[in-house]
């Protein structure tokens, strides 16, 4: 989530019944297509002969995609949110720009329908509750916004609320996406995304589950517990409902402006970071998969990190947990043939891919081991390799006969683990990753045995 003071939206109601969310992709739909029939004619007058996907992201239906997505909020933004930070630095510029601005803007409910919201789960007189509720979110996201509220016994909160038919309209909105992408040529129609899709869903019905995040951040509390780095918000369970979330006010800047502080400051808060994720991973079996950068703040008064959302927490499974310990010690031993193999057992990719373009996998490989496997502090705000992996990889991708998603469960874990590293290149941290997953690896051995 984004500050009020760091964004741009503005209240507009959220369209919370089926045909109302059906008529905003509808005149989505409809709006690109008219954007590319203009532009068509356009570029056709100036002599030009365009191709399919440069009428369909055109600057214009760029504009309209990241507005109405950022309209209907929910799944629909979820889904493009999710995208970015899966994708990286694979994506088209264009549609970088679309999930990149869905990452950081959204629209926020007008007082009015906030009011009902609020009714509809404390009751009418909900403002007896309070000293003060700020009307304007502090914060505004896919699912809901957050208020800053003081309450009769002088306690500052965090209350998250969520949008109006959001939950009901997940299922739909995910279908929805995926066939924009598809129209839009963004995503293979010979891809079989259903997988990834049923996992999509049953992972943004549990965020949508407010009791059940508010279990999670209890979690995390009682494991984080004592650590000197992290804040977990605290539960207010007498205001929390099923739309509404009630927690500790914590203090923060949002952790991507550390880019302007000192280097060992940035270094010291990442490597944390890092190693939160290793904890996760290899030693809780629980881990939050939701790496936007909104969801770390930075408190300067201690220096601690503040951990907010926890509604993509999930168990870890064991095998996808051994999965990545193999290939991670292979990693590090710089083993070549034992990371590929892990790769492949783990499904990460296909035997037809190494059958077919093993000399490009090998060097992306090496690549990798090259840059990240040295035991020495590594940039990584230094993304000069970048497009030497993504060209080996777009190659790859060419060939139909190598499209393969990894199961779902190792694609949530991914999605953290490369979205934390886009984090650290954000804000330009150097940091020894080698000794952090070593020692972790080690420290959780017995644990995994």
């Amino acid at each position: 989530m984004a500050d009020e003071e760091d964004r741009q939206g503005k209240h507009r109601a959220v369209p919370s019944s089926r045909f109302g969310r059906l008529s905003g992709f509808g005149r989505l739909a409809g709006g690109v297509a008219g954007g590319m029939l203009a532009e068509g004619a356009r570029r056709v007058a100036s002599g030009e002969r365009p191709r399919v996907n440069d009428l369909i992201l055109s600057p214009g239906n760029v504009g309209r995609l990241t507005e109405r997505l950022s309209h209907l909020r929910g799944a629909a933004m979820k889904m493009g949110q999710m995208l970015s930070m899966d994708a990286g630095d694979a994506l088209p510029p264009e549609l970088s720009e679309i999930l990149a601005k869905l990452r950081d803007n959204a629209d926020f409910m007008p007082p009015r329908q906030l009011d009902r919201m609020l009714a509809e789960e404390w009751g009418a007189d909900w403002r007896t509750n309070f000293r003060r509720f700020e009307p304007r979110p502090i914060a505004a996201a896919s699912i809901g916004q957050v208020h800053r509220a003081l309450t009769r016994d002088g306690r500052t909160l965090a209350i998250k609320v969520q949008y109006p038919g959001v939950a009901q309209s997940i299922d739909s909105d995910v279908d929805n996406v995926a066939t924009l992408l598809r129209i839009t040529g963004l995503l293979p129609r010979e891809l079989d995304i259903a997988p990834l899709l049923a996992a999509a869903k049953e992972q943004l019905h549990e965020e949508a589950d407010y009791r059940r995040e508010g279990r999670m951040m209890q979690r995390y509390g009682e494991l984080l517990a004592g650590h000197d780095a992290f804040v977990v918000p605290t539960l207010d369970e007498e205001l929390t409902r099923d739309r509404v979330l009630a927690m500790s006010y914590e203090e923060g800047r949002p952790v991507e402006q550390l880019a302007d502080q000192p280097q060992d400051v940035r270094d010291s808060v990442f490597a944390q970071l890092i190693e939160l994720v290793a904890r996760e991973l290899f030693e809780w079996g629980l881990m939050q998969t939701d790496p936007n950068f909104a969801n770390y703040r930075y408190r300067e008064a201690d220096r601690k990190i503040v951990l907010l959302d926890f509604g993509a927490t999930r168990e870890v499974d064991r095998q996808v947990q051994q999965s990545y310990r193999t290939l991670l010690q292979a990693g590090l031993a710089r083993d070549h043939e034992g990371v590929k193999q892990a790769a492949l057992d783990a499904d990460f990719m296909s035997p037809t891919v190494v059958e077919r373009h093993g000399e490009a996998v090998d060097r992306m490989i090496d690549i990798i081991l090259g840059e990240m496997a040295k035991d020495a502090p590594f940039d990584f705000g230094d993304r000069g390799f970048v497009p030497a992996l993504r060209d080996e990889g777009m190659a790859i991708a060419q060939d139909k006969a190598n499209w393969h998603i990894p199961p779902a469960e190792t694609l949530f874990v991914q999605r953290k683990v490369s979205g934390t590293a886009l984090l650290g290149a954000r804000i330009g941290a150097v940091v020894n990753i080698h000794a952090i997953v070593r020692d972790v690896l080690e420290r959780t051995e017995k644990v995994s045995t």
